[in-house]
Formats: C-alpha cells, sequence, structure tokens
C-alpha cells in the first residue's frame, strides 16, 4: 500500500527509531503563518477544499504549472471546482513532495488511506471528507489536537491586537497559541508612504505620537512588551536588504526624520537603517530572553504583474542568489559585542548556502547555551525530503545535530501537520541508515532514540523556546 506505516523507513533500525521514540511526540510548531482567529474560535469547514486550497500557495504553483487558470487556484471559483482542479492536478505531481504531502494530508487527520487521489476517486475522498467536516470536531483547533499539535507559534505584526490569543488564552484550552513579534515593516522606510501608513498604525497601536525616531523607538518597545504578556517568546525577521555597517544614533534620526517627511531614501541608507533596527530589536529580545529568528534568501516578487493583480504572498516569490554571509556575521557581531546576541536560528532559502550558514553558526556559540546559535529547518522551497536531508547531512557534519530544534510548519493550512511526520520519517530514516551501515554503534540505539531522536522530535524545542 501507498503510505504505508514504514514510508520512508529503509532500515529496521530507523523504523524503530520513528515508531518507537519519534512517532507519538508532540508536536512544537514554533514558526507557522495559521490565522490565531480560526484558531480561537476553532473555524469550521464545510469541506476539505477549505482546509487545503485557502491560501496554500504551495499548491497554487502546482496548479499554475498544470495549467489550471488563477480563479481556480487562488480566485473566487466555486470550492468544488478548485477541488476537482486539484486533483487534476495531483497525478501530475510525481516525484514533487505535494504528492506524498497530498496522500499524508488524507491519512492524517482523515484517515484515508489505500486511495490515490486522483480525478477517479475524487467524488468519493470529497464525501468522505465533508462528512467527517460536517459532522462536528473537526475544527481547526480540533485539528490541532488530532494532529498532537501542543503549541503553536503565529506571525504577527507589532500593531496587531492580539485579540485571538486573549480569546484562546482565556478559554483555558491545553493547546498554546502564542504570537510571534515580526517587525518587518518598521525597517521598510525605503517603502515610502506604504512605510508612513505603518508608522501610523504603530501610533495608533501604542497610543504614543511618533514624530522622532525616539518615540519610534519607544512605541516599538512598548509593543514588544505588550507582546511579552501575551506569552510570545519569539521574534521574526526576513532580512533581504543587506549592508555591512550600521547607522549611529544620529545617522539614524537624521534618516528617520527625513522618512517621515517623505523623502527619498537611498538603497543602501536603508540597509543601513534596518542594521539599526535590528540591532535594537535584538537588545529588547535579549532583555527579555527570547528567540530571535532571521529567514534569509527569499526574491521577492519578482512577477510585478501577479503582484500587482493578486498581492503578496500568492505563490510567486522565488530563491534569491544574493550574498549575504559577511554582512550576516557583522550583524550577529555587533550585538555579541555588545553582549545583547540573543538566542537565535538562521534560516536560509538558497542550498548553496547550507554549509556556510551551518559554519556561521558556530562562530557564535557562546560555551553556556547548548545549541544558542541554531542551524534553522530546511525553509519553504527547502522543506521537501532531499532539502531535510541536505539540512541534516550539513547540521550533523558542521554543527551538532543532537541540540537541534526541529521541525516548523511555516504554513497557513491546518492540513500541513504531516510535514512533521515527513521530517520525523526523513529523520529516523536517515540515522537508521547509519546504524545499519556501521556509521553509528547498533549497541547505542536506545541512546540516540531518546537523547538524539526524541530531543530533535519534541524535547529540545521545549527547552530552547522555554515553552
Amino acid at each position: 500500500m501507498f503510505i504505508n506505516d514504514d514510508f520512508l523507513l529503509d532500515t529496521p533500525q530507523a523504523r524503530t527509531l520513528f515508531h518507537e521514540y519519534a512517532e507519538e511526540q508532540p508536536i512544537i510548531d514554533y514558526h507557522s503563518h495559521l490565522d490565531p482567529a480560526a484558531i480561537a474560535d476553532n473555524r469550521q469547514f464545510s469541506n476539505i477544499a477549505q482546509l487545503w486550497l485557502d491560501g496554500d500557495h504551495y499548491k497554487w504553483r502546482a496548479m499554475r504549472t498544470n495549467g489550471i487558470p488563477e480563479r481556480l487556484c487562488s480566485g473566487d471559483a466555486p470550492d468544488r471546482e478548485k477541488y476537482d482542479a486539484w486533483a487534476a492536478t495531483v497525478p501530475r505531481l510525481l516525484r514533487n513532495p505535494l504528492y506524498h504531502w497530498t496522500h499524508l494530508e488524507l491519512r492524517r487527520p482523515f484517515g484515508i488511506s489505500g486511495i490515490l487521489f486522483s480525478p477517479e476517486t475524487a467524488d468519493e475522498v470529497w464525501e468522505k471528507t465533508s462528512s467527517m467536516l460536517q459532522s462536528g470536531g473537526m475544527g481547526a483547533l480540533d485539528i490541532l489536537k488530532r494532529m498532537n499539535v501542543e503549541t503553536v507559534c503565529t506571525t504577527d505584526d507589532p500593531c496587531d491586537d492580539l485579540s485571538a490569543h486573549r480569546r484562546h488564552a482565556s478559554s483555558g484550552d491545553s493547546v498554546k497559541l502564542l504570537p510571534t513579534f515580526r517587525p518587518d515593516k518598521a525597517r521598510a522606510v525605503h517603502q515610502g508612504s506604504a512605510w508612513r501608513e505603518w508608522v501610523a498604525r504603530l501610533e495608533q497601536a501604542s497610543g504614543m505620537e511618533i514624530r522622532d525616531l525616539a518615540a519610534f523607538r519607544e512605541a516599538l518597545a512598548s509593543r514588544h512588551d505588550f507582546f511579552a504578556r501575551h506569552g510570545c517568546k519569539l521574534s521574526d525577521h526576513s532580512l533581504e536588504a543587506f549592508d555591512e555597517e550600521s547607522l549611529s544614533g544620529e545617522e539614524a534620526a537624521a534618516l528617520f526624520a527625513s522618512a517621515l517627511r517623505g523623502g527619498d531614501i537611498a538603497s543602501g541608507d536603508a540597509a543601513r537603517f534596518s542594521n539599526y533596527l535590528m540591532d535594537y530589536f535584538a537588545e529588547l529580545d535579549s532583555a527579555k530572553n527570547w528567540v530571535r529568528q532571521l529567514h534569509v534568501g527569499a526574491l521577492r516578487n519578482p512577477n510585478g504583474a501577479a503582484l500587482r493583480d493578486l498581492g503578496p504572498d500568492t505563490g510567486f516569490d522565488a530563491i534569491a542568489d544574493f550574498t549575504y554571509m559577511a554582512p550576516l556575521g557583522r550583524l550577529l557581531d555587533r550585538s555579541a559585542q555588545q553582549g545583547t546576541l540573543p538566542r537565535t536560528i538562521l534560516y536560509n532559502l538558497n542550498p548553496r548556502d547550507n554549509a556556510a550558514l551551518a559554519v556561521l553558526c558556530g562562530s557564535f556559540q557562546d560555551g553556556v547555551t547548548a545549541g544558542k546559535m541554531q542551524y534553522g529547518a530546511a525553509w519553504w522551497f527547502l522543506d521537501q525530503m532531499d532539502g531535510m536531508t541536505r539540512h541534516l547531512e550539513t547540521l550533523s557534519q558542521l554543527g551538532m545535530l543532537s541540540r537541534f530544534v526541529g521541525m516548523l510548519t511555516d504554513s497557513r493550512s491546518f492540513l500541513s501537520y504531516p510535514r512533521h511526520e515527513y521530517f520525523r520519517r526523513t529523520l529516523c530514516n536517515l540515522v537508521g541508515n547509519d546504524i545499519e551501515q556501521g556509521l553509528l554503534p547498533a549497541s547505542e540505539i536506545d541512546f540516540i532514540g531518546r537523547e538524539i531522536i526524541e530531543g530533535i522530535c519534541y524535547r529540545n524545542a521545549k527547552d530552547y523556546f522555554k515553552f
């Protein structure tokens, strides 16, 4: 049977590691783009198309490649028509990870196995899943519980009111729903009017008038405090513009004043202002003992027509090829020299950078906090079997696999949690094959299972993030 209990597990050792140590571990999803209101309200879904296709740009990209019109991807077509378009696409996805994920998403949480999803089976799957979804017990929060999710961290703008997080916390539910501080818009001075509009939103959210850099810093600190009061333990930053230098306080104040007046900001100055704020955010994170996440290597919106017609985050981003290692090292070093370098996770999107980023992490370990600098999980276009394997190989050889904090979803779909299973199977297969080949001692399989596999799948993240 396709996708059986031993899927991706080539050896007896791999099967032992997965079934006895990895399979039942709770999930800590420390980086996601799920809608917190959907979780707080336990949003109900009428059909699987709403779960599968709403907001899932991975699937939209595949459907476009299969010649599916946009109205059947991100557009306003009826759910069943979108679903049928996806059914027509899946058989064409052989060797693409989406083929595996689709069948895992049917197996968990719907219990549908032994069926290859296609136009021929689409009616059967639609009827089975619709019946389950409409019978109750399959809302957004219910699905998290079915998937053994213990903690979810959403991605939130500093201006967000976090009302959904409050509502969920007051319910006393066992699933933790925590915000993540994502201040990318604060650094975007080069975006002119869009940045000024965001500053106005920050004024409203903080209740502070912002007329200079000092007030701007104070307002950001106030929102940082607000997030902390709502259980936040992580920040997140997308880094796309790099410069090795930062700005002095006086230079940053002058640039801020110019940007607030509507002045044009050169790209180099914008990058240095970004560094200035990143140094400030490191201070804030370090003071609260938060973890900072840095995502590097995305080429945002290269298709201008698609951006104009559909907006961002619709499946048109790509992998960038710019160089950033030296300026990233300088960014880390400025905080390290000031004693304000927080626990940090570095993610790359270009696989070319795997070794360089893993080694850079080692340059800032402090000999106090185990795994303080993390080479982050295979991200976005890399979160497939090959990308995960390459990441694990690089981390093993150039870092310390046993301290790794494991996988995340980085997803907007509530059906994406089988990616954790996919990762766990890949991890166990890699390590199990090493035991089979005599590269790791077979006599230590229990230690490997308890200390390495269980740690990576669950315990390391729980300890690292202090959940």
